[in-house]
């Protein structure tokens, strides 16, 4: 059974695999939920930068290192079903906790609860650097993968392979500034409600309730039980997290600072590089958040690459909603 749509350039894919995968997909995208016994059942912590990194691992340390970053308002469980998948199939799987998520905590209470795309990324290159992952796959859903295609674009020495989620999601504040026709403004509504102080109050009283709604919106057809939203939003409970959700969303507007820090690599992403790394972006059809049309993006990618549209009525949160088709593209993309 083939997707829907397919853009191949140069990539050399198990067809046959790949049918099965999005066959798989479309049966995990009508149950609607993770399997109830699905779980990370530790967590370890290690500290890297400015932060002690809460992770799960799975696979042995032997396997090709994948890291998958996940995304606002979700948290590691978008990999609880890809993760056991990849394990099986040998892959040294690491899923950390984000800046602001879960058991992640800042190292120092004088470092700026930064969540500008830059110093997401920075902490991913320094999670890699600490536990000494040689050239991982990188993949990412949401905030995950604009990190992850940060990391491919920019130290793609350091980069086998990117599976990316809405495809090239690198940004900049000078883009953000040129106005978006009225529909499209619509779908940023929490972008302009978060640059207000009211916004940052009602998300820091509201935070399970504002999450719950952007899962719905964002992937309308998603079937997930209560059990299944609360176990990630248990991550949201973090000290910091409604002071980096805040930033990074004011941020990307020019409506607060970044770090000085950092102001070299957003000059260079600013330029929106090139993304040589062999890559897979995924879709699903019925993504109910903002994102761009996969033919606008495609010539950022100029090494094998290869688009899939992953049918079954799958929303934004992909991996989780559709776990045999992510997990797929991370095995064919290694193997390209």
């Amino acid at each position: 059974m083939e997707p829907v749509h397919v853009r191949r350039r140069q990539m050399l894919a198990a067809t046959v695999l790949g049918a099965a995968a999005l066959h798989s997909a479309r049966s995990n995208s009508a149950l609607g939920q993770s399997s109830p016994s699905s779980s990370f059942d530790s967590l370890r912590r290690i500290k890297a930068g400015d932060l002690e990194v809460a992770y799960a691992e799975a696979g042995p340390t032997s396997g090709v290192p994948v890291l998958l970053l996940h995304g606002w308002p979700y948290d590691i469980h978008t990999y609880v079903d890809v993760a056991p998948r990849l394990s099986a199939a040998g892959y040294r799987v690491i899923v950390p906790y984000l800046r602001g998520y879960g058991a992640t905590r800042f190292l120092s209470d004088s470092t700026p609860r930064n969540g500008q795309q830059a110093a997401l990324a920075a902490d991913a290159l320094a999670l890699m650097e600490v536990l000494r992952l040689e050239r991982p796959i990188v993949a990412g859903c949401d905030w995950g993968a604009r990190t992850a295609c940060i990391l491919a674009a920019l130290w793609p020495e350091r980069c086998r392979a990117l599976v990316s989620v809405s495809g090239y999601l690198i940004g900049s504040q000078e883009l953000n500034r040129a106005p978006l026709p009225p529909q499209a403004e619509l779908q940023w509504w929490y972008q302009y409600y978060f640059v207000t102080e009211r916004g940052e109050a009602g998300y820091r009283k509201y935070t399970n309730e504002f999450a719950r709604l952007i899962w719905q919106v964002a992937s309308p057809k998603w079937q997930f039980s209560d059990v299944t939203f609360q176990r990630s939003a248990e991550a949201l409970e973090n000290p910091d997290h409604v002071a980096v959700a805040i930033h990074n969303y004011r941020w990307r507007l020019g409506l607060a600072p970044g770090e000085a820090r950092f102001d070299d690599l957003e000059q260079r992403l600013a330029s929106f590089p090139a993304i040589a790394t062999p890559t897979i972006t995924l879709e699903g059809d019925a993504n109910g958040a903002p994102h761009p049309d996969p033919a606008t993006y495609a010539p950022r990618f100029t090494g094998r690459y290869q688009h899939r549209l992953i049918a079954g009525g799958v929303g934004h949160n992909l991996p989780q909603e559709a776990p045999d088709a992510f997990a797929q593209a991370v095995m064919d993309v290694a193997a390209s």
